[in-house]
This record gives C-alpha cells, sequence and structure tokens, in this order.
C-alpha cells in the first residue's frame, strides 16, 4: 500500500505534464492556424549539391508578436547525410507583412551529404516560448516541415575514388630539418597540412606514409580543427610524420595528388604534394669516434692502475727496508763468497817441498 502512495503523486505529476505540454503544442500550432505564426524551411544552394559539398538547411520561425524565451532545435538523423548545428545562435530580424511587422528567427544547419541520391530531412522538433498577446506567453513543441534533398555526382568525378568538394583547398608540407646532409640514425619530421573552407576536418583527406626500405615512417595521429567565423566555416588537418634513417642512400618521398571539386566554378582540380627527395650518407664521423672512446679509455685506466700498483710497492719498500737484519745478511753473504772462492781454489800447492 505504501508504494501505491508513493507511485500515485508521481504518475498524477508526470500526467499533468503531459497533458500541459500537449496543450501547449495545441496552442502553437493554434496561433500557426489562425497565422500569428509561421515555420518553414528551405535548402541553399537550390540545385543538387555534389557529394561532401557543403548544403545549408534554413529554419524560420516568424511571429506577429515577440520570442519570449530561447528556442531549441533538436537535430535529426537521416543516413546518407551528416546534419551539424554550427551555430549556438539564430540571426534575428523583423519585416513588415500586410503592414504590420513580424519578428523573424533564422536558424542555419549544415548539410554534408555522403553519397548521390535522394534524400528527405523530416520535421525538425523545435522547442519554443512565444507571446500570444492577451493569452500571455505560449511555450511548447512545434515541428518544421520536412524537407527534400539531393545530391549528385557529376561525370568528371565517376572515375573519383575520393574528393574534396569546397570553394577553396590547398595541401601544403614542411620539414623541421634540411635533407641534403643526413646521415644513418638521423631523424626527421615531416608536417602536411590541410586547408579547405565550407567543410569538416573529419572530410579532408589523409596523407600518405609510404613504407621505403632505409627509411623507417612513423605517423603521429592527425590534429584536426573546425573554424566557424560569422557563419563562415573552414577546416584543418595537420598530419605529422617522423622518419628515421637506417641505411645510408638516396630516398624519395613520392608526389602526392589530391582531387578536388571547386565549388566555385564546378569544375575538377588536381592539387599535387611535390615529392622530396631525402640523401642519406654513412655513419657520422661522431659515432666512429665514440666507437673508439671505450679503447682508450680501457688503456688510460690500465696505465692508471699500473702506476698506482708500482705507488703502493714503493711505499712498503721505504716503510720495510729499515727494519731488515742488515748485520746477520752481510756477514752471511760473506761467508757464502769465501766458500766459492776456496772451492776455485787447486788442490795441490804451487811449489813442492825438495
Amino acid at each position: 500500500m505504501n508504494w501505491l502512495q508513493t507511485l500515485l503523486p508521481r504518475t498524477l505529476v508526470a500526467a499533468f505534464a503531459l497533458l500541459s505540454l500537449c496543450a501547449n503544442a495545441a496552442d502553437l500550432q493554434r496561433l500557426v492556424d489562425n497565422g500569428h505564426l509561421t515555420v518553414s524551411t528551405f535548402v541553399r544552394p537550390d540545385n543538387a549539391v555534389v557529394p561532401g559539398q557543403k548544403a545549408q538547411l534554413i529554419v524560420e520561425i516568424a511571429t506577429d508578436s515577440w520570442f519570449s524565451g530561447g528556442t531549441r532545435i533538436t537535430v535529426p538523423e537521416v543516413p546518407g547525410l551528416v546534419i551539424l548545428q554550427n551555430e549556438a545562435f539564430a540571426s534575428n530580424a523583423t519585416e513588415v507583412r500586410a503592414g504590420k511587422t513580424w519578428v523573424l528567427q533564422r536558424w542555419t544547419l549544415d548539410v554534408f551529404p555522403q553519397r548521390e541520391g535522394t534524400f528527405r530531412i523530416p520535421a525538425l522538433k523545435m522547442r519554443l516560448k512565444v507571446n500570444a498577446g492577451t493569452e500571455g506567453d505560449i511555450e511548447g513543441e512545434l515541428f518544421a516541415p520536412a524537407t527534400p534533398f539531393q545530391s549528385v555526382r557529376p561525370a568528371a568525378l565517376q572515375s573519383v575514388a575520393s574528393w574534396v568538394a569546397a570553394p577553396e583547398f590547398s595541401v601544403e608540407q614542411q620539414f623541421d630539418r634540411a635533407l641534403d646532409s643526413l646521415q644513418v640514425g638521423d631523424a626527421f619530421e615531416r608536417s602536411i597540412t590541410f586547408d579547405a573552407k565550407d567543410t569538416m576536418a573529419m572530410m579532408l583527406p589523409v596523407a600518405a606514409s609510404e613504407e621505403i626500405d632505409g627509411l623507417a615512417a612513423y605517423p603521429a595521429p592527425p590534429q584536426l580543427e573546425d573554424r566557424n567565423n560569422r557563419g563562415e566555416t573552414s577546416a584543418q588537418r595537420v598530419q605529422t610524420i617522423s622518419y628515421v634513417a637506417e641505411q645510408p642512400g638516396e630516398f624519395v618521398l613520392p608526389a602526392q595528388e589530391y582531387f578536388w571539386w571547386n565549388t566555385a566554378s564546378d569544375s575538377l582540380e588536381i592539387v599535387e604534394l611535390p615529392a622530396q627527395v631525402i640523401a642519406v650518407g654513412g655513419a657520422p664521423q661522431a659515432k666512429e669516434e665514440s666507437a673508439a672512446t671505450p679503447q682508450s679509455n680501457k688503456r688510460l685506466l690500465t696505465a692508471i692502475a699500473v702506476l698506482l700498483a708500482l705507488i703502493v710497492v714503493a711505499v712498503l719498500l721505504v716503510k720495510l727496508l729499515p727494519r731488515l737484519p742488515w748485520q746477520r745478511l752481510v756477514r752471511g753473504l760473506r761467508v757464502a763468497y769465501d766458500k766459492l772462492v776456496e772451492l776455485r781454489r787447486p788442490a795441490l800447492p804451487d811449489r813442492l817441498n825438495p
């Protein structure tokens, strides 16, 4: 019974909130039906776009009164389309309709088709709050109408696997050191930067890191950046690759070509990243000297050890010599000398007695 008493108030609150929401939505729809509130959508450009090209879905809300609260739009998900709300605020304007001033909100969503075909952007759910004159403020949910959308792949792109669709596109590369005096074991870094307008960084191409014998490549994770400045979007992708020279010789980082569909001129162009020659010499002199250094150190340590041993022996002799029995040593040497002399004398005398 206790759980029923606890659940019942919550159920009543939820039901009341649902009824209130439905009533507010009905009130907003009544404003639309009575011509006091309008919601419209359209896509620009109004013609078909190329896969990957940026289009804009414009949602326009207008009232003959004023907006008394913020507006929130739920971005739908459509297979084959990337829809993004890159602008946090709407652009506000006023216009005169039948002699009466209307207040307008224009919301812009960026749409990027990932393939060719015909799409249908479903009705967008919005939550808004407007003033209804004597009825006061009305807040609730309203749906913008669904919008058709089409993407066409031109004949020039039929044989192209991937491309960048943008009004501006460029690619450049930089190296952190000179490449004509490298030695085995040296490392250098290559940075490839892609820049484009009216696109997203995730749609920019990926620079290939070729596997070349004698030149090891270590690509780093790319750095992606999307920028939005007063409705103008731009993107940048920076890819860094570190190389290590493992063998002497001459290596070539081959040229890379990227296909660019210029949306400003509706034409296909090729942007090329030029080839780069890498010259690697033999092992540097510093390494040869470092290889010979252990032998020199060994000889020096041996000489120092011998010198220390001689010093120790000399010190011991100086300390022990005064304590030796020199007199007995001299007498013993004298006796031994005399015996040696006697052994050398003949057995018979020089003259015999007559």
